[in-house]
């Protein structure tokens, strides 16, 4: 036993299966959605209904409410890495396979270094740096199969500009979840993404009636799935075995999301896509094992999601 049993905490195998397999459905469920429904009132209509719940678990739970202090850091929280991260996410969808979005978004790791170097002041090892660049190469490769590459407005652009707002979320929330815990505060923060995306919501109604049950459907499937069990469960999983060693769990979101898509809407990635995002694996693998920035938990999201 070391770090007061931090060694011996048992992994809570059911909620590492729930959270994995509820982000890794948001992918190709966003692309089937969005035959129906625009990428941001997609967004919309999707957090209207993880806002239901939420907002019931609230009510019934009754956490702290946040100081006033941190309103702000919850405000950006919700804005950034709720509704911008999930329209530069569906926007990106359109264009972009969900294998290679959820790929492209494995990223986010990276980001978050570069963001705690360049910001908050902190060192970067240089097995940091070695699989910083070996991811870099590994999403040229993804990005040079894809339409319009990295180009301006392209979907992979959007995808990857997602992915920071994911980077930033992680750091803005991390004190969040030190004094509220990361079920409350992750409550407080979906359903502040949601009043942000609120002015989308008439659009999206509007383009699901008339199309029968199956877009429905979807949408409450992505509210929550992804959005609510996704996030509940991860909170469950960080809480039993800690931020650093949970972490390493969410490398199973780009195989589990690659197999999802294919069941689900018989995608089947290119070569490149596949290449790629072994290289890009291959160095956040290496940075998270030997290169983290000291003081900073390098995890995803979801991505959702």
């Amino acid at each position: 036993m070391t770090h007061g049993g931090y060694a011996t905490r048992k992994v809570p195998f059911l909620a590492v299966c729930a959270a994995i397999l509820s982000w890794a459905s948001a992918y190709p469920l966003v692309r089937m959605a969005l035959v129906y429904v625009p990428p941001i009132p997609l967004a919309a209509l999707r957090y209207a209904v993880a806002a239901v719940i939420v907002a019931g678990w609230l009510c019934v739970r009754r956490p702290v409410c946040p100081q006033l202090r941190d309103v702000p850091r919850f405000l950006l929280c919700g804005a950034v890495g709720i509704a911008l991260y999930n329209i530069l996410f569906n926007t990106g969808e359109q264009n972009v396979s969900a294998g290679a979005t959820s790929l492209l978004v494995n990223f986010a790791p990276f980001m978050s270094a570069f963001v705690a170097v360049v910001f908050l002041g902190e060192s970067l090892p240089l097995w940091g740096w070695v699989g910083s660049v070996i991811s870099f190469s590994g999403i040229v490769l993804i990005g040079s199969g894809l339409p319009g590459g990295f180009t301006f407005g392209s979907g992979a652009t959007d995808v990857l500009a997602g992915a920071f707002c994911s980077a930033l979320y992680l750091l803005l929330q991390r004190p969040l979840v030190a004094r509220y815990g990361a079920l409350a505060s992750t409550a407080w923060i979906l359903l502040i993404g949601a009043v942000v995306l609120a002015p989308w919501l008439p659009a999206g109604i509007t383009a699901l009636q008339g199309q029968g049950g199956w877009p429905w459907f979807l949408v409450i499937l992505l509210g929550v799935f992804p959005a609510v069990l996704g996030y509940a469960a991860w909170a469950h999983v960080v809480g039993a075995v800690g931020v650093a060693r949970s972490s390493g769990f969410l490398f199973l979101l780009a195989p589990t999301t690659l197999i999802l898509a294919y069941v689900m809407t018989h995608e089947v990635p290119a070569l490149t896509t596949l290449a790629g995002g072994a290289v890009v694996m291959a160095g956040v693998l290496l940075m998270q094992t030997y290169g983290r920035p000291r003081s900073v938990p390098l995890t995803l999201p979801d991505g959702s999601d």
